[in-house]
């Protein structure tokens, strides 16, 4: 069973002139499909790009929090523009709140905050207008982010919660409204206590699995850059946890990630 990278940023590897090399080690791997996400307007095109030259990409668009800033009203109305016939996103994202990277000047960090909120909620009412996936970034800032999800009107079937970290707690709200959440390589790291009770509440019928590489390489590659092929880490890791075999937590992930992300082959 082949697998997919439901959350990976390629920009990286495009501007390095590795993508090629990645994109084989992946496949030799059995990562056979890519969602590059986007986080801005400077990667946007990019990955349109990408997606028309190779039908194992699959893209997003959407402004990364961290991304937000004056100009940011501009950005997110060039967003439709991405969904005509052909070519269009498979989903909105990331997008979200971040108030883990913020000013430590807490005026300055006030301001951010509220550029944040009005940014996301903008995006989110694009995302509903477009009845699309959302792919949702939050950090320090989880409690907020389902304040405005819920406020939006989003159909919560359509959202999913990225390189998710939060506890069982969290995990019940977002299933108890329907939602989603995918997993990365800091689910193999040993500061992730709730790491197994999250794992058991989502169960094969919900997993999904991402790298967000560059970012996260899972354990034991930690301080290396990480790239799809490490989505293998991922699954052996998950699969120990679950206690199920791993072909069936391949097909399981494959499967999820098709019907949420709404592939049409």
């Amino acid at each position: 069973m082949s697998l997919i990278d439901s959350h990976c940023h390629l920009k990286t590897f495009v501007q390095k002139n590795t993508l090629g090399s990645v994109l084989a080690r992946a496949k030799i791997a059995g990562v056979e499909k890519f969602i590059t996400v986007g986080t801005n307007n400077e990667d946007w095109d990019c990955y349109q790009s990408l997606a028309r030259n190779n039908p194992d990409i699959y893209y997003s668009v959407g402004l990364h929090p961290c991304y937000v800033d004056k100009s940011w009203t501009k950005m997110v109305e060039s967003i439709s523009d991405y969904w005509q016939p052909h070519d269009k996103p498979i989903a909105l994202g990331e997008i979200g709140l971040d108030f883990y990277h913020l000013p430590k000047n807490k005026s300055l960090a006030q301001e951010v905050i509220v550029s944040q909120k009005e940014c996301f909620e903008t995006q989110l009412q694009v995302a509903k207008r477009l009845e699309c996936p959302v792919i949702i970034h939050s950090r320090d800032s989880f409690s907020q982010c389902i304040k405005l999800i819920d406020k939006s009107g989003v159909n919560w079937q359509n959202v999913i919660f990225h390189c998710f970290s939060e506890g069982g707690d969290e995990a019940k709200q977002i299933l108890q409204r329907g939602g989603n959440m995918s997993f990365t390589g800091n689910i193999t790291y040993k500061s992730n206590l709730q790491t197994e009770t999250v794992l058991k509440l989502i169960g094969l019928d919900g997993i999904i699995i991402e790298t967000d590489s560059p970012y996260l390489s899972p354990e034991p590659f930690r301080k290396e850059k990480n790239e799809p092929q490490k989505l293998l880490e991922i699954v052996k890791f998950i699969s120990k946890c679950l206690k199920v075999e791993r072909e069936d937590l391949e097909k399981a992930s494959y499967f999820n990630t098709i019907e949420f992300f709404k592939f049409e082959n």
